[in-house]
């Protein structure tokens, strides 16, 4: 057995870099629980492992008694001096026995105690060499995949791409080189699990640390980031060098940086814009070229009210809401969008503010005038109060508005 357990310290310590002292420690406590189990039951060992040869030696732990009354665990006191000189009544005496009649399960035991050592190791190792590159981009190889998930061969170990974690579009086949976000290291009962993504915000902001050189050395920092995967990234970048544009950065020349950005995206688009502190400012950036034509804002609710013209209200709230989801996200703020309208874009308004301001009647009789047809000054020419009562007006109501048009009539002539 001696060769066998050296073979397995030489194995072990150069192939698979677990330390001699480890595995004696692992082999030695296995063969020790299992005997104790076994043909050595009620029984207290010690048992050894030379490092050197493999040579494992046992001995059986005796209490030194004047009357023995089990042999498992006791031992005469005049046979534990013939082996300890001296030994006293109490003392605990060793007993050296042969390791090959601890039995065969206890053998077998070892062997378990190893495989099971090298796959906790294995474990271990994986959360050593992979700890460090949470956050970090890692490549791969597509190997199967199971329920939606992928499972991608990082060289080292294998890590799984949740279907919730993919793009939306994007198929990868068995082999298929694949770049994603280490996102964490997930502790299950079979040990620690690599977990990627590449429909995280991370990974992006990832990738534009990785292309932009202004990014990677704290020149350029990106303020604000908001993604919906597979569809458009938006992201609010400043600059700490007044010489530096932040956006043509990030853009790179002729768009270099951020088309190689978009093609690992599979095509997705990103908006690059200038961060800014002011919430109104940034919503004029954010939608461009969308141009609000009022805006406002409730500090208290944190909620912003966009008006914006016809013609660019399909481009604020892009396709399904996106771009209007998008923007909320950057700023941090509830956005409201809806169509601006002048003043004069409803003329039933128009014309009862128009009879209002000219004849000085209340808005409600003004309302009724515009139903029935009189909707400006002129409208009035040939009505009597005969034609208001029988529209609905009262007695009183019709005399009051042609007194007041009559005298708005002839305040007009007299000025003329």
């Amino acid at each position: 057995m001696s060769r066998e357990i050296l073979f397995v310290l030489e194995y072990m310590e150069k192939e698979k870099g677990i330390g001699r002292a480890d595995m004696i420690n692992t082999i030695a406590n296995a063969v020790k629980t299992a005997a104790q189990k076994g043909v050595n039951s009620g029984q207290e060992l010690k048992i050894e492992i030379n490092e050197r040869n493999g040579q494992m030696h046992a001995w059986a732990l005796l209490k030194v008694v004047d009357s023995v009354s089990d042999p498992k665990t006791e031992i005469h006191v005049e046979r534990a001096q013939a082996i300890q000189p001296g030994a006293q009544l109490g003392d605990i005496v060793e007993l050296e026995i042969d390791p090959s009649t601890l039995g065969r399960i206890a053998a077998q035991t070892a062997r378990q105690a190893v495989m099971q050592r090298l796959r906790q190791f294995e474990k271990e190792r994986i959360y050593d060499d992979f700890k460090d590159q949470v956050g970090n981009i890692v490549t791969g190889t597509v190997r199967r995949r199971e329920r939606g998930d992928l499972y991608i061969d990082l060289g080292k170990a294998e890590a799984v791409l949740r279907s919730r974690e993919q793009v939306p579009g994007e198929e990868y086949q068995p082999d298929e080189r694949i770049r994603c976000l280490l996102l964490g290291i997930d502790s299950t009962p079979r040990g620690p699990e690599i977990i990627l993504s590449r429909a995280s915000p991370r990974f992006v902001r990832r990738l534009f640390e990785l292309e932009v050189t202004e990014i990677a050395d704290g020149t350029v920092k990106i303020e604000a980031f908001a993604r919906e995967p597979g569809y458009r990234t938006k992201i609010a970048v400043t600059s700490t060098d007044p010489r530096v544009d932040p956006v043509g950065a990030c853009v790179g020349a002729r768009g270099a940086r951020v088309k190689t950005i978009v093609r690992e995206l599979g095509g997705e688009k990103v908006d690059i814009i200038k961060y800014f502190s002011d919430p109104r400012e940034m919503v004029l950036e954010a939608f461009k070229p969308a141009v609000p034509r009022e805006i406002i804002i409730n500090e208290v609710d944190h909620r912003i009210l966009l008006k914006v013209a016809t013609d660019d209200l399909a481009v604020a709230i892009g396709r399904k809401g996106q771009n209007a989801r998008l923007t909320s996200r950057l700023i941090g703020w509830r956005l409201d969008i809806e169509e601006f309208k002048a003043a004069g874009d409803d003329p039933v308004r128009s014309a009862i503010d128009l009879l209002v301001a000219t004849f000085g009647i209340d808005a409600s009789s003004a309302s009724r005038l515009v139903e029935m047809g009189i909707n400006s000054p002129g409208a009035f020419e040939g009505v009597d109060a005969e034609d208001l009562i029988d529209a609905g007006f009262s007695a009183d109501e019709a005399q009051t508005i042609i007194a007041r048009v009559s005298a708005s009539t002839a305040e007009a002539s007299a000025a003329r």
